[in-house]
């Protein structure tokens, strides 16, 4: 059964209209954010609420159906943030003036690795990198 518009509202007002990985903002994006599982209904998450987190469409892609990922420090496997559970500001932080996220635990870590949370596959000027930089000159950015 797919997720109702009044729980897809919820998500989205829950989130202050932020990807719960990256923290983009759904106002600035040129198209709705989705609701991600964050146990996947792949493996056997649920449609409830516990289990919903808003995220941009490169988050959610990237986070595909993983659950966990490889803390680069330690090389330890770990859980992938988890937005129901953890504070986002416990486990990432701000650098370069907003321009990059850095994990500082291993959850951050490892977050920052499994879903390229600052796009380095890509070239900085075709990267969400310079997206954040655009949304800084604005005012907007970080959140």
């Amino acid at each position: 059964m797919p997720i109702s518009d009044e729980t897809k509202r919820t998500v989205r007002e829950r989130a202050k209209y932020l990807c719960e990985y990256c923290h983009s903002s759904e106002r600035l994006s040129a198209s709705r954010f989705t609701i991600d599982h964050i146990t996947p209904k792949s493996l056997s998450g649920s449609d409830d609420l516990e289990n919903l987190a808003l995220a941009c469409r490169r988050c959610n892609e990237r986070r595909y159906n993983f659950v966990a990922s490889i803390d680069p420090e330690s090389q330890a496997t770990v859980p992938i943030f988890n937005p129901r559970l953890q504070k986002w500001e416990e486990h990432f932080t701000w650098v370069d003036q907003g321009i990059l996220i850095k994990g500082i635990t291993a959850v951050g870590r490892a977050t920052c690795v499994r879903l390229d949370l600052n796009d380095t596959r890509y070239p900085e000027k075709d990267s969400i990198r310079e997206t954040w930089r655009f949304w800084i000159k604005t005012g907007l950015h970080p959140p």
